[in-house]
């Protein structure tokens, strides 16, 4: 389970979706401890306490008691929060899975149906001009004919042969005409049924998805508590067991100087991110103004890293102004569909495709829309999933721990940093796996984007 990021950018949008989906925490996650009192229940010790703990032994044993359980309660909590989401989140993959499998069987029962309909409708035009084909033939008295005309006979033979034959002919194609109407409707009966199960499926995977959210919207919130706790309850501890006397003056000065510190540290590497990103993208733009408004880049084989060449298709945020863009920079290691999965030996269909990016490099929106997910998923780890509206969603999984950008609920524009790579969950090492969702069912990126102009 991804250990959240330090940076408070994200939570008020974190906290609105929980109100906005109205699960209580307390409802959902309430068997995550309760065999221990929670660690945030417990009374903090103020620096006055500590320093007049000092003077008395048994009073400083039992300051120090008390925050080493504190200490190792909030880190208990944090760890018990963890391994909920990531046992919530395993849920969900496995719901979702079942949802995106119907999906496939009812988007294939309507298609094969409407594929038999409309050879049933050729084949019930073909049978209609062979009717006219006879009527044309043999509308008249053939005996009339030939008394009036004094046909051969062999001719007569001869017509007779031919309408027999047209006769057998419209009878075959009607026949099949019936038959593929027939199979037209009971395919179409088969995915109305489909459909149905599709809808119960997809509601409980909407229940587990927001009970897994809930779940890694705790992991924050423990991680919170723990990390605006630890420092203090270090320097306090530190006090009553070393020589060295801090005030709660000087801790706050230090503590205020270290976060500023890792916020600057934060900003920086963000920025850095989104300046490649936004380097790739205008370069991918000019090559496609200097090429006429061609495609975005064939097949990627150069494996640029992020910021790198954005020729042949491989740099992060490549697109050619259609409003989709490339998600993480490198080339396909594991197309989509079916393969030997690199970690079980089995035979097992890939949801997506894999792309060689390097570890903690940036993994941009592939377009505008809003985010639906963030969170554990299964054997994709730390994962997140944006709805573009219209059906279509994507998806991009082992995000690396701390490595979300984004938060439930959020609009992100195309080319948006939302992630950074990493390796989590069923993995052998950092890349990006892709994924492209329509109507709730998957299907292969790299067609679904090259149509966009986006080439991997």
């Amino acid at each position: 389970m991804t250990r959240p990021t330090s940076h408070r950018l994200q939570r008020p949008a974190l906290r609105l979706r929980l109100l906005a989906t109205g699960l209580a925490l307390t409802g959902l996650l309430a068997t995550v401890l309760v065999d221990a009192p929670s660690a945030s229940a417990a009374k903090y010790p103020s620096w006055d306490e500590v320093l007049a703990a000092r003077g008395q032994e048994s009073a400083k044993q039992e300051q120090i008691t008390q925050i080493r359980g504190i200490i190792s309660g909030l880190k208990d909590e944090v760890r018990a929060a963890e391994a909920e989401a990531k046992r919530l989140g395993d849920e969900f993959f496995e719901a979702q899975s079942d949802a995106q499998e119907a999906a496939a069987k009812e988007q294939k029962l309507r298609a094969d149906a409407d594929e038999h309909a409309e050879i049933a409708e050729q084949s019930a035009a073909q049978a209609g001009q062979f009717a006219a084909q006879m009527a044309r033939h043999g509308g008249a008295d053939v005996t009339a004919s030939v008394l009036a005309e004094g046909e051969d006979a062999r001719d007569l033979l001869y017509d007779l042969g031919a309408l027999s034959k047209l006769s057998e002919q419209a009878e075959r194609v009607e026949s099949a005409a019936s038959a593929d109407a027939a199979v037209a409707r009971s395919l179409t009966a088969q995915a109305d049924r489909a459909s149905k199960a599709l809808d119960d499926l997809a509601a409980k995977a909407e229940e587990k998805m927001q009970a897994a959210q809930a779940a890694s919207n705790k992991v924050q919130t423990a991680y919170d508590e723990q990390q605006e706790n630890k420092a203090r309850l270090d320097a306090q501890l530190a006090t009553l067991t070393s020589g060295r006397v801090r005030t709660e003056a000087e801790f706050a000065k230090g503590e205020a100087a270290r976060k500023a510190a890792e916020e600057r540290a934060r900003r920086a590497a963000e920025a850095e991110a989104a300046r490649q990103a936004e380097a790739a993208r205008r370069a991918a733009e000019a090559a496609a103004a200097a090429n006429g408004g061609g495609g975005g880049g064939g097949g990627g084989g150069g494996g640029a890293p992020v910021g790198g060449s954005s020729g042949g298709g491989s740099g992060v945020g490549t697109g050619t102004g259609s409003g989709w863009v490339r998600p993480a920079g490198g080339y396909v290691i594991s197309p989509y569909g079916y393969r030997v999965h690199p970690i079980t030996g089995a035979v097992t269909k890939h949801d997506g495709l894999d792309l060689t990016s390097g570890c903690s490099t940036a993994i941009v929106a592939a377009s505008a829309g809003t985010v639906e997910y963030v969170g554990w998923y299964g054997g994709y780890g730390n994962y997140v999933r944006i709805n573009h509206g219209g059906g279509v969603a994507t998806a991009y999984g082992h995000i690396v721990d701390g490595g979300f950008r984004v938060s439930p609920g959020q609009q992100v524009s195309a080319g948006q940093l939302i992630a950074l790579v990493g390796s989590t969950g069923n993995s052998t090492g950092c890349h990006l796996h892709f994924e492209v969702h329509i109507n709730g069912a998957t299907t292969d990126p790299a067609p679904f984007m090259a149509a966009r102009g986006v080439g991997f």
